[in-house]
């Protein structure tokens, strides 16, 4: 699946636009219209929660230019009810609903629930079952100790799946990106992602200028062959969409 090439895709969990910034999303429309003419990308989460028909998600697509990528969170009844065990209807329908965003889809996150712990033999199956249905980048964001390791990194490395990398980080490890990043020449399709929930408070926190300067001054170190993707997900203060234009501005 191409995408349009962006050096690092900037944006946040939704597309809510607080009061506080309106301005800077100036013009006609919808807010992700509005949105989406500023920033490259935006995180759909509400799939987590609940199907959403196709025909919604061709309505959201519509709403975006051609460079404009979406990356949509697998359901909770896959990641976290089945805990990636037996999933194929599952993920048969969900694959069907998000079809409707087109080439407008960038990247499927898989965020595992914390008590999951790395087992190689259905990890294998799951993401081998997704990968002969889906053909698109993937990312997941394990948040149990042992995906830290170096076993669960090599299998996710030769699964060609990116591990996340999260602010708050529940273990060193996670703060940086790991698993399949796109080796030197071989970066086709590779996605650098990182998911920013606010620090110290999650969800609720601004990042200051030198935190985002430093995140920023590593991005630009990763190989061009990389798909690079910074969400911020500390929208509960309404502080993503601001954190998200400074960076886009500092890059």
């Amino acid at each position: 699946m191409k995408q349009a090439s962006h050096p690092v895709r900037v944006g946040t969990a939704a597309w809510s636009i607080p009061r506080a910034v309106a301005g800077s999303f100036p013009g006609e429309g919808s807010h992700l219209a509005r949105y989406a003419r500023v920033l490259h990308c935006a995180e759909i989460n509400t799939s987590f929660y609940r199907s959403h028909r196709p025909e919604t998600y061709a309505r959201w697509a519509a709403q975006t230019p051609p460079g404009f990528r979406f990356a949509v969170k697998l359901p909770r009844t896959i990641t976290h009810d089945q805990r990636l065990r037996a999933s194929r209807a599952l993920l048969t329908r969900f694959l069907e609903e998000v079809s409707g965003l087109g080439d407008r889809l960038g990247v499927l996150l898989v965020q595992l629930p914390p008590s999951l712990v790395f087992e190689a033999r259905p990890v294998r199956t799951f993401f081998d079952l997704l990968a002969g249905l889906f053909e698109g980048a993937v990312v997941c964001e394990p948040r149990h100790a042992t995906w830290f390791e170096p076993l669960a990194d090599r299998w996710l490395v030769k699964l060609r799946i990116g591990r996340v990398a999260a602010d708050p980080a529940r273990w060193p490890a996670a703060a940086v990106p790991g698993g399949w990043l796109g080796p030197a020449g071989d970066g086709a399709g590779a996605v650098v992602y990182h998911r920013w929930h606010g620090s110290p408070r999650t969800y609720y926190s601004a990042y200051g200028d030198d935190w985002l300067h430093a995140r920023a001054a590593e991005l630009q170190r990763w190989p061009r062959a990389a798909e690079r993707w910074c969400i911020f997900d500390n929208t509960a203060s309404g502080a993503a969409a601001a954190d998200a234009l400074r960076l886009q501005a500092i890059l």
